[in-house]
């Protein structure tokens, strides 16, 4: 686990050493002791009919919660007090289209990395083939003039979670360089091995397509071989369940996830956490962006399809709130006028995530949550038979309104500022 990161484990007598620890690296934090801490447990206690079934089938459930109370003192300084439900972060769940988050972040940074004049993330971005399962891609429909690029890439990853959109970002970024930068900024449990929704075999997944770089006249600003990852990483042994489908048939044992993606749910709160508040964590967990940057994926986190021009969405399709699990749930109505979710979800083998920054400008409150569900009672895995409608909507809805209530009743200090996230939809960006 991640050794200053706030959301640790913490022994039962050791929450004034997490406290320092956090203020070592330039992060000040309320960090709760896990073991006495049961603000959530108490909230959810008080709406039996949504979650005594959650309190209740742990091990079948598996939920685990993170909830952080956005706390500023007279000067605005961003402060955090860190609350847990059930959080376990040996345990293994597959983090789906959460992925995604980290991988858009990354292409950014590497842009702004490269340093080369003209190269931004809307330059044309063309994506070779250099195997015979790899695929190219020349012209985008879904952009205003018919061209790929690394913004319009990240920005159907952020409003319907496209995979395509993903993979091509995980191309230009490669196995290596993913893990590696990731690693390197303290998020030690990652592991981003594969593409999505293509099964390719753990070889095919290291090697990356060629791509280039071309400004609006033509000109080639960089282009980038087919490159080979020579990653090391560790060896899991994770199977889980008890059985699992393969070509139409059963097989009686457990599905195997040791070769998949992991990301633990500290991680994704803390990555979270860094995008919407980089003034308000230590130096090492920011990512190399600038504030446009920051804008630029908030702005696209925090979008409904509806408001999107390119690309854009049937609203039958893609409603409002459509990947907005935490306060929304399966709801496929306008969303809450003052209400903004900036977020990343995902949903796979029967597992359920989100990671939300909730805003209120209307009562002035906000909170970041981050939770997971396992809907897949059955134990076989594969079989598409996911509870993701029944048990894992409904629970990220409770949960998400649940605290946005508790969030109203919460005494501040001080009234936040929240003008920062009010931000222009309609502008030249959503073109």
């Amino acid at each position: 686990m991640n050794k200053i990161f706030p959301f640790q484990k913490i022994e039962r007598n050791s929450k004034m050493m997490a406290v320092f620890i956090a203020s070592c690296f330039g992060m000040t934090t309320y960090a709760q002791d896990q073991g006495r801490d049961e603000l959530l447990k108490n909230l959810m206690e008080t709406k039996p009919a949504q979650f005594n079934h959650i309190l209740k089938d742990q091990s079948g459930l598996q939920v685990q919660i993170i909830y952080s109370e956005v706390i500023r003192d007279k000067k605005s300084k961003i402060q955090f007090r860190d609350h847990f439900y059930n959080l376990d972060d040996q345990h293994y769940f597959y983090p789906a289209s959460t992925v995604k988050l980290p991988i858009a972040i990354l292409a950014l940074e590497k842009l702004r990395d490269l340093n080369i004049t003209g190269l931004d993330r809307n330059s044309t971005m063309i994506t070779g083939a250099a195997g015979d399962r790899q695929t190219e891609v020349y012209n985008d429909p879904s952009s205003a003039d018919g061209r790929p690029s690394i913004a319009q890439y990240i920005k159907k990853i952020l409003l319907v979670s496209d995979n395509d959109a993903f993979n091509r970002l995980y191309e230009f970024l490669g196995q290596e360089y993913i893990n590696n930068r990731l690693q390197a900024m303290g998020y030690t449990d990652v592991q981003i091995l594969h593409r999505l929704e293509i099964s390719l075999p753990e070889a095919e997944n290291r090697w990356t397509n060629p791509v280039r770089f071309y400004d609006s006249t033509g000109k080639l600003l960089y282009e980038q071989p087919a490159l080979k990852s020579k990653l090391n990483y560790a060896s899991r042994q994770t199977k889980m369940g008890k059985g699992f489908m393969r070509a139409g048939e059963l097989v009686n044992e457990p599905f195997d996830f040791s070769a998949k993606n992991r990301m633990t749910l500290t991680t994704l709160h803390n990555i979270l956490r860094s995008i919407i508040f980089p003034e308000a964590v230590n130096a090492s967990q920011r990512f190399r962006l600038t504030p446009e940057d920051y804008l630029f994926l908030r702005k696209y986190m925090s979008m409904m399809p509806a408001e999107s021009k390119r690309p854009a969405y049937d609203s039958t399709a893609a409603w409002d709130t459509y990947v907005k699990f935490l306060y929304y749930g399966a709801e496929k109505n306008k969303s809450e006028p003052g209400i903004r979710i900036f977020n990343k979800p995902g949903d796979a083998y029967g597992f359920m995530i989100d990671a939300a920054y909730i805003v209120n400008f209307n009562n002035k409150t906000d909170c970041i949550i981050t939770a997971v569900i396992h809907c897949n009672s059955d134990g076989i895995y594969n079989d598409d038979r996911y509870e993701y409608k029944t048990v894992g909507l409904p629970f990220m809805k409770a949960l998400g309104q649940l605290i946005m209530s508790y969030e109203q009743t919460r005494v501040r200090k001080k009234q936040p500022d929240l003008r920062s996230f009010l931000i222009n939809y309609s502008d030249g960006e959503n073109r």
